[in-house]
């Protein structure tokens, strides 16, 4: 078993960073066809872009003597839990990464490494840098320390993800969307989950490993699921839009809260014991009053995370709602495509049966546009609000009355 074990469905993708990591044994410093500086990984949520990144930063680590990223050495066993001391994993913690957190990235990674045969820079989320902060890596990139790998991570090369000169520098890999049945095995054999649970949540989880999971053994991540769905019904009658509307946006917040309250205490008392808080030597009370700034600072990145948390868990319900008119759009074209959501079949029948594949169209038009706003920083629930007005309009249009 190696670290690439970790990958679903990516053979291709593990093929190629392995033989780079062989490569990059045969001298420490020298690039070749096999191996460069700097890495770009890209695909769509759940494909494994950063675990990719993981687990080559593993594998360029390894002091086995067999195929790099054994999975066993301290090297990689440290460097996949994240403690490796050579291996910095740069995730922002809000909405961007700051040109202030690059330049002092920029100087870790031109450091020597202490322990390993590189220093290796994993920046998840590389569509996150602000455009200052894309231009201070670039200049590393361009010219790297000999022992510095930069590896990136972003959903596409499209431009708005990530600038055109930066991804010039990268060697790129793309990851593709897992099927079903990779990620149910992973599931079955893994996770120990019963067969048709975990074969369920594999095929509803829009090919997310990490989604699949919480899915089949998280019930409040069921029921977020279930309440996002519950939407498109709720859209088609003004008396209950607006209040579905509200309390989607008020489930992603909570979900946000949630994942964020124990997180936020533990940085806050780790921090206030840091600065004096406790203490009884002559000076502390002072030195606790002077903190006030950077209590301050921590809870302004704090909020700064929370904010993001929910846009993200906001987008993911955004994206099963599309997911189910995609589907209703299939039984209106008699398609025998797979479903994003087959235990919604009879929901998906009867949104098909209420209006025209052109409605159904505008629905997921609305649903995209939504996202987008909110990517904008359009308020959220102004932007949900907006969306639930055009879906209920996709199904009260005359042309909608007159199917046959």
């Amino acid at each position: 078993m190696t670290v690439f074990d970790r990958l679903v469905g990516q053979e291709d993708v593990e093929s190629e960073l392995t033989a780079a990591a062989t490569a990059a044994r045969r001298g420490v410093g020298e690039m070749g066809s096999s191996m460069t500086h700097s890495w770009l990984f890209t695909g769509p949520p759940g494909s494994g872009r950063s675990v990719a990144a993981q687990c080559f930063a593993a594998a360029l680590q390894c002091t086995s003597d067999g195929i790099p990223g054994c999975g066993v050495c301290h090297a990689c066993t440290t460097a996949m839990a994240g403690t490796h001391g050579d291996v910095r994993q740069v995730v922002p913690e809000g909405l961007s990464i700051s040109v202030k957190e690059m330049r002092a990235i920029v100087q870790t990674a031109a450091r020597r490494p202490s322990t390993g045969r590189w220093q290796i820079v994993v920046v998840e989320d590389a569509d996150r840098l602000t455009e200052g902060a894309a231009n201070a890596l670039l200049k590393v990139v361009e010219e790297p320390p000999d022992r510095t790998v930069f590896l990136l991570c972003a959903p596409s090369v499209d431009p708005q993800d990530i600038s055109v000169t930066l991804r010039s520098r990268c060697r790129h890999i793309h990851l593709v969307t897992p099927s079903a049945d990779s990620i149910a095995k992973v599931l079955r054999e893994r996770d120990g989950l019963d067969p048709a649970d975990a074969q369920l949540a594999a095929s509803i989880s829009g090919g997310h490993v990490g989604r699949a999971r919480r899915l089949a053994t998280d019930l409040n991540a069921k029921v977020r699921r279930r309440d996002a769905l519950d939407l498109a019904v709720a859209a088609l009658r003004p008396a209950t839009a607006f209040a579905a509307a509200e309390e989607l946006v008020r489930s992603a917040d909570a979900e946000a809260k949630e994942m964020s309250a124990a997180r936020d205490e533990q940085e806050t008392e780790e921090l206030r014991t840091a600065l004096g808080a406790g203490g009884t030597g002559k000076g502390a009370a002072g030195a606790l009053r002077g903190s006030a700034g950077v209590l301050k600072d921590l809870e302004k990145r704090q909020k700064s995370r929370a904010t993001r948390t929910g846009r993200d868990a906001l987008d993911r319900a955004l994206i099963d709602l599309a997911g189910l008119y995609r589907d209703a759009l299939a039984v209106a074209w008699k398609s025998n495509a797979a479903a994003n959501h087959p235990d919604m079949a009879d929901r998906a029948a009867d949104l098909a049966s209420r209006t025209t594949p052109e409605g159904l169209l505008k629905c997921i038009e609305a649903v995209l546009e939504c996202r987008e706003a909110i990517t904008v920083n359009v308020k959220p629930q102004w932007a949900v609000d907006a969306m639930v007005a055009s879906l209920g309009d996709a199904f009260r249009e005359p042309f909608s009355h007159t199917r046959g």
